[in-house]
């Protein structure tokens, strides 16, 4: 029997190559160790929105395997429905074998909306396509379906003492969408199932759906036939732009660079070095002009954050960058001892008041301060000095003699083949330092970027002692590394103008 989901037929939508991949080559998605905590994202946000609409019923029901029971999911709804629930929270049904359950199902006087939830900011199409289905499923079912919304989460939204969800999200009609959209519903159902019946995978070229409205999780399947590097690598050349190119058969570095009509710099740089293979390109005057701005005592600094999606804290926002760690290397003078410091917040807990006292105890003012990609350092430091302002001279002053360390790279006085298309920290450092071990983020247990870091962190305050104990370690080892590598570009652009 054909079965179907909502999630199935965004991917039909989206691309029809994409739905069928997912279905019988899933083995081929990439590992995304932070899927799983971007999901629990999701489901608190889900789970806050129940109660937006008042009093509720969440049908939701567990085989026990740990597996929905879809079947009781279905007729725990029907009995709601039967017993007038207002608001009914997964609201599951079936329609000859297309699945849908509704965020929130609200009874309305002459019949019932469908509101569905989202932890995004904005509305994006990919929702009403999403809804549209729903609405096709549940008035085959019988229902009617008097509106159609969205809840989203208010961007402007700043969090008080108590968390108010009825600021923190907003309500978007899309019923004009939606009604565009389901005229297009049984023709592309339709089309997945004869995409299900397929023994091999469809042939469908990459395209603007590749992006559209989600990166697709097989591109690096889709071009696994592309030379490597190919056009989609090219520094900033937009997605658009690059496949002009791709369709007109003009992909590999050797066509672009002396028939693609390039003329931006950098581009072109990447492309001749990967062509002729040469060596280190050096700059050696514009690494003086840079090396000239800064001096003793020279401090390395580096933040980690996590982005809740959900205001945890007082005066914070849904998204915002929550600085809870960071790592300073300092040399106080020339032939000076490296020194370090760092600070760690406690998983949980507000970090921002005691990262800003910290900073404020371990930095001087007036000392020269660098970081790579200096903006994002600056955001933070702005963001706390604006929170308490007891602090702000001192943070203010931080931001203010900071110099960045990509500066360099990103202008081009000190370039190789190896950073390829990218400057930053995690491309740079391989490339000038290819066979140092102690460099190699990859020799780091645990936590390796970013990514990791912040969805580690967060995580903590509900592990056992011991695990928290580890993570806290290998978190300080990754922040470490950071403004340890900084230090290392920062000797190595010293030793090439010697």
């Amino acid at each position: 029997m054909f079965f179907f989901s909502k999630s199935r037929y965004c991917l039909a939508w989206q691309c029809p190559k994409l739905l069928w991949l997912s279905k019988y080559r899933p083995e081929l998605k990439p590992e995304d160790p932070s899927l799983q905590a971007r999901f629990d994202e999701g489901n608190s946000v889900g789970d806050l929105a129940m109660g937006l609409l008042g009093d509720f019923t969440e049908v939701t029901a567990f085989k026990e395997d740990g597996r929905l029971d879809l079947n009781k999911m279905q007729e725990l709804t029907k009995q709601c429905i039967a017993q007038g629930v207002k608001n009914i929270c997964e609201a599951s049904f079936n329609y000859n074998g297309l699945y849908c359950a509704v965020d929130i199902l609200h009874k309305e006087d002459d019949g019932w909306a469908i509101y569905e939830v989202k932890s995004s900011t904005h509305a994006s199409h990919i929702y009403a396509v999403d809804i549209a289905y729903q609405k096709y499923v549940l008035e085959n079912c019988g229902l009617k379906i008097t509106g159609t919304y969205l809840i989203c989460i208010n961007s402007d939204y700043v969090r008080g003492a108590e968390l108010d969800i009825h600021k923190f999200f907003r309500v978007v009609d899309l019923a004009a969408e939606v009604k565009d959209e389901l005229q297009n519903v049984p023709s592309l159902l339709k089309k997945a199932k004869d995409i299900y019946s397929l023994k091999e995978e469809p042939q469908k070229d990459i395209g603007a759906h590749c992006r559209d409205p989600y990166p697709c999780i097989f591109w690096d399947y889709c071009t696994r036939n592309l030379p490597k590097p190919n056009v989609f690598d090219i520094y900033r050349l937009s997605f658009n732009k690059a496949l002009d190119f791709y369709y007109q058969g003009k992909y590999d570095f050797e066509t672009l660079l002396y028939d693609g009509g390039i003329t931006n710099g950098k581009q072109l740089r990447q492309l001749l070095h990967s062509v002729s293979n040469q060596g280190d390109e050096i700059d050696k005057n514009g690494i003086k002009d840079f090396m000239n701005t800064l001096s003793y005592p020279i401090y390395f600094l580096d933040f980690e954050t996590m982005q809740p999606v959900i205001p945890q804290f007082e005066g914070t926002a849904p998204y915002q960058q929550i600085p809870f760690q960071y790592s300073l290397h300092y040399i106080e003078k020339e032939g000076g001892e490296l020194r370090h410091k760092e600070f760690l917040a406690v998983s949980g807990e507000d970090p921002r008041r005691a990262i800003a006292e910290s900073l404020c105890e371990n930095i001087p003012l007036n000392v020269c301060v660098t970081a790579y990609n200096k903006g994002f350092e600056c955001g933070r430091l702005k963001e706390l000095a604006a929170s308490f302002p007891d602090l702000a001279d001192h943070l203010l002053n931080i931001s203010d003699n900071m110099k960045d360390l990509l500066t360099p790279f990103q202008s081009g006085y000190y370039y190789n083949k190896a950073m390829g298309g990218s400057f930053s920290i995690k491309s740079v450092l391989p490339a000038l330092f290819p066979n140092d071990p102690a460099l190699d983020y990859h020799n780091l247990e645990q936590i390796h970027n970013g990514t990791e870091a912040m969805t580690i962190f967060p995580s903590i305050k509900d592990m056992p002692p011991s695990e928290q104990e580890t993570a806290r370690r290998n978190l300080l080892k990754y922040c470490e590394l950071d403004t340890f590598a900084m230090v290392k570009l920062w000797e190595k652009l010293k030793e090439v103008i010697i």
